[in-house]
């Protein structure tokens, strides 16, 4: 069992910055692909960025460039770091540990950029 706290969301301007960070508790957190997702008000959960247990990324296009996600295996804690926010990156967003069979979520953190 994974149990998952994001930190760090907030209120910000636009081209401002945030890092997010995801504290896991549980044992095997290496093993575990991580990823951040965001979902905005009226519009589906979606893919922000993910980490492989080796340490490979991917992003959504809408975020290259300009957020970088990274773990931290000894500290249980994956984070995001965000630049360049527009209003557009406005969602709660949600931290999530996956396996094949098996995947958990963190509660969310909301994230506001103002215009």
């Amino acid at each position: 069992q994974v149990q998952l706290a994001e930190s760090g969301g907030g209120l910000v301007q636009n081209g401002g910055s945030l890092r997010l960070s995801c504290a896991a508790s549980g044992s095997s957190f290496g093993i575990y692909t991580m990823g951040w997702y965001r979902q905005a008000p009226g519009k589906q959960r979606e893919l922000v960025a993910g980490i492989t247990s080796g340490g490979s990324t991917n992003y959504a296009d809408s975020v290259k460039g300009r957020f970088t996600i990274s773990r931290d295996n000894a500290k249980n804690t994956v984070y995001l770091q965000m630049t360049s926010l527009k209003p557009e990156d406005t969602a709660v967003y949600f931290c999530n540990a996956r396996r094949p069979i098996i995947s958990y979520w963190g509660p969310g953190t909301q994230v506001t950029v103002s215009s």
